[in-house]
Parts: structure tokens; C-alpha cells; sequence
């Protein structure tokens, strides 16, 4: 094999080490992964709902989050409560019927009640379906938290808790740093809700 492809492979992970330095060194955006995580808690606590939405690689990363919640992380504990709007038949029918920009508002308005938590997704901050379902989420009340890249977007001010990835542009090295921050959270959630698991 010739030197490129190393080359190549060693620029990719000296970059996403870069993005992964940036967040650590950057005291806002540490904070506010602490914030989601206090609100996740509170939310499972009061026995409310965990809600994700994105689009393309978000969606998984939604649907990532989601089944973390539902399944198991570090150890066994009870199942809580999460729904990532990733069901075919839903949003097909929601875009066919309302258009896209309303699917994850549709889902919104059919799952979330006061009191739950949106996790709304998006690299560019700009997805005009993911702000509709910001939008729809703080009309009923939901604590909204931004997963977001590129400077945070119009999803800047459209949720309660923006955590935005520095340094980076392109949306293969957000969404590691997106997927990162999903699973710190739902550890530091689980180390107070669930300590035996890392005793």
C-alpha cells in the first residue's frame, strides 16, 4: 500500500483529535453537556420522556440516543423512557400530508408534553424540520437541547441548551463529537440515577 492512504488516515484521526481538544478546552460547551445532562435526569425522574429528532446520520445518532435509554448502557437497570422519530410510516404520512418541514413537529405534537426533553439534532443548525420541531417542543414546554456544528445556526436561539462543536466544519467530525456527547451524558445520568452499575 502506498504512503497516501496513511497519510491520509493519520490526518483524519489527528483532526478528529483536534475537534475532541477543542470541546474540552471550550468551558461553555462543558457546561452545557453538564446541563443536559441535569435536565435529562430531571426529566426521567418526574417520569417524563426523552425525545430525538435529526436528519440523515442525526437520525441515527437520535436513534442512537434513544435506544441507550430503552436498552442498556454500562449495566443492567430498568428501561427509561426515550422515542427517537425515526418510524418510516410516520414521517412519510406527515411529509406526504403536511409537507417536510413538519414531520418532527407532527411527532412533537403527538408525543411531547411538559415536563419531557427534545434532543434536536442537526451539524448545519439550519434544518428547517428540526427547527419546526424546536419550535413546537417550547410552545408545549419541553426543555429543547441542540446538538448542533457550524456556529449553532438558527438553532442557536431556537433551544433551552445549545451545545455546539467547535473547530470543526464538515459533518463526519460533528457527528463524532455528536455521538461523544450522547454517551457522556447518559453516563453521568446513570452514575447518579443508577451508581451500583459503576461501583
Amino acid at each position: 500500500m502506498s504512503e497516501a492512504p496513511t497519510t491520509h488516515l493519520e490526518g483524519a484521526l489527528q483532526e478528529a483529535a483536534q475537534t475532541l481538544s477543542a470541546f474540552v478546552a471550550d468551558g461553555e460547551q462543558m457546561a452545557a453537556v453538564l446541563r443536559f445532562a441535569q435536565a435529562a435526569e430531571a426529566t426521567l425522574r418526574r417520569g417524563g420522556t426523552l425525545l430525538s429528532c435529526g436528519n440523515g446520520g442525526s437520525m441515527c445518532d437520535a436513534m442512537h440516543f434513544a435506544e441507550e435509554w430503552t436498552g442498556r448502557f454500562r449495566g443492567d437497570r430498568a428501561a427509561q423512557p426515550a422515542i427517537a422519530f425515526s418510524d418510516p410510516a410516520r414521517l412519510s404520512c406527515a411529509a406526504n400530508d403536511l409537507g417536510y418541514e413538519e414531520v418532527f413537529a407532527r411527532e412533537v405534537q403527538a408525543f411531547g408534553k411538559e415536563g419531557d426533553l427534545l434532543l434536536a439534532i442537526s451539524t448545519s443548525g439550519q434544518s428547517p424540520n428540526v427547527l419546526r420541531a424546536c419550535e413546537e417542543a417550547r410552545e408545549r414546554g419541553l426543555v429543547v437541547v441542540g446538538l448542533l456544528g457550524n456556529g449553532g445556526g438558527q438553532m442557536l436561539s431556537k433551544v433551552d441548551i445549545p451545545i455546539v462543536v467547535p473547530v470543526a466544519t464538515t459533518s463526519d467530525r460533528i457527528q463524532e463529537m455528536h455521538i461523544k456527547i450522547i454517551h457522556m451524558t447518559i453516563e453521568l445520568v446513570e452514575r447518579q440515577m443508577f451508581p451500583e452499575n459503576y461501583a
